[in-house]
């Protein structure tokens, strides 16, 4: 692809001009990165019960997860921190290769913690593609196109959240989980080989700075507190783990106000910055949503629904989300701005609504009952699915000049926050409020109660901040 495709001034903002020939090979690309990072991060979670069950480390179990997430954190972090000399389809090349020696570590791993090695490096090179996604966008798509491949490339976590259980399921049942690391080693080569031929260089004016160290190792240290804390017995550790994280992201925060290695485009640790309530949005409305992590449970324990079912009934939120992606896709200025708001509303209101119908005692499966609870799933997805989109295209426009390939980046890296602190958050709660302790059907209503009680509140204060974003002109000069 060349580095500055001819397109029409007015090209039409539809899913299908990003399978036009000027874009057909960088939207496949640039897809294929994110998806390959999304369906991953479930499929291995289907695995593990496999992967434990022929190599040992029950106690590791958790790990997998959280080493992933915390080197994906990494990973993206690197396109924005990257030496001027390595372009971004470079990147890509090494995002790929990291990606394929990682699974091929996991596909002849005799032990847990050569699995865990091999989710590491996975980890770093699935951060890179999928915060390459977002930072190609500029340069593989006119500005019309921006807010339609946001939704597309939006739109694949939500189909991720269907096909990687399916997939990891299919391998899980013949005990394969080493043939599924494997059948990714030859992808990520074909990827690696194809992107300096089908992906533009990506050079552009940037402003550099040194690598801000000091706060991804205070980010990764919280996810790593916070995923302790979600499974530790004491209340009193679990108490102490959780404010250990709270206090290493408070820390990062107050280092990145001053640093000059940055992790984040300048002058967005203020208050008033609309960049800043953009990622601020991104992070609660995932911290919302990874409450799904214990649907399934609720539903087999308190619904009576068996576990394949249960597991397409959370699938139901991957729709929501891609549904509302593509249904909003054309939306603009204040129109965009109210689908955000809306869709933070909705996120919101399902989650708390799920307190009166998915946390309540159903052994029979009534219908009505589980009906309910399934619509308010689907709206917990659709709610995020309406506004995701435009709050990445509200990150290019708000990006300051030389440092869209940070503010890129950063999308990436909220995503692998907003579900680490999500799912480790909904741990501290479910185990503090009663699933362990009594356990059963009577500790499964109160812990739901509570969860979905509870993690209501970040996509409520999601609305607050939502609506005060900056719209049309204003957003692309602010």
């Amino acid at each position: 692809m060349s580095e500055n495709v001819a397109t029409p001034k007015d090209a039409a903002p539809r899913l299908s001009s990003l399978f036009s020939r000027a874009y057909l090979f960088g939207t496949l690309m640039l897809g294929g990165g994110i998806m390959l990072h999304a369906v991953e991060t479930y499929i291995t979670a289907t695995l593990m019960p496999s992967i434990v069950r022929d190599i040992g480390g029950l106690p590791l179990f958790a790990w997998a997860t959280t080493i992933y997430v915390a080197a994906s954190v990494l990973g993206s972090t690197f396109v924005a921190v990257r030496p001027e000399s390595v372009t971004l389809n470079r990147c890509y090349v090494l995002g790929a290769v990291l990606f394929g020696v990682g699974s091929l570590v996991c596909a002849i791993a005799p032990t847990m913690e050569t699995v865990l090695l091999g989710r590491a490096v996975q980890g770093l090179g699935a951060g890179v593609l999928a915060a390459l996604g977002y930072a190609f966008i500029r340069f593989v798509y006119p500005e019309a196109l921006w807010s339609t491949a946001s939704t597309l490339y939006a739109a694949a976590w939500g189909i991720a959240t269907f096909l990687g259980p399916t997939i990891g399921g299919v391998f899980a049942a013949g005990s394969a989980w080493r043939e599924a690391f494997a059948l990714l080693i030859p992808l990520s080569a074909l990827m690696a080989f194809c992107a300096p031929k089908l992906l533009p260089s990506g050079k552009g004016e940037r402003v550099t700075t040194g690598t801000p160290f000091l706060q991804i190792l205070l980010l990764v240290a919280a996810v790593i507190m916070l995923s302790f804390a979600s499974s530790v017995e004491a209340p009193a550790l679990r108490a102490a783990l959780a404010g250990a994280a709270v206090a290493g992201v408070v820390a990062a925060i107050a280092i990145e106000r001053k640093a000059g290695a940055r992790l984040l485009p300048a002058g967005t640790i203020r208050p008033a910055s609309p960049l800043a309530r953009v990622y601020l949005i991104m992070l609660m409305l995932l911290v919302t949503v990874c409450s799904d992590v214990y649907i399934p449970y609720f539903l087999q324990v308190l619904h009576g629904v068996t576990p394949l079912v249960s597991g397409y009934l959370v699938a139901l939120l991957a729709l929501g989300w891609t549904t509302a992606a593509f249904a909003t896709a054309g939306l603009k200025g204040r129109r965009a701005n109210r689908a955000i708001v809306a869709g933070a509303a909705i996120e919101a209101l399902a989650t708390a609504l799920l307190v009166f119908t998915l946390a309540r005692h159903n052994p029979e499966s009534g219908i009505l009952l589980l009906a309910t609870a399934t619509v308010f799933i689907f709206l917990m997805g659709f709610g995020i699915g309406m506004g995701w989109a435009h709050l990445v295209t509200h990150v290019l426009h708000l990006a300051p000049s030389g440092e869209t390939d940070k503010a890129s980046a950063a999308i990436t890296t909220m995503q692998a926050l907003g579900a680490a602190f999500g799912a480790a958050l909904a741990g501290i709660i479910v185990n503090s409020t009663g699933l362990v302790d009594p356990g059963g059907v009577a500790g499964a209503l109160t812990a739901a109660y509570w969860l979905y009680g509870l993690l209501a509140l970040p996509a409520a204060l999601a609305i607050l901040l939502a609506v005060r974003l900056p719209h049309g002109e204003e957003a692309a000069a602010d």
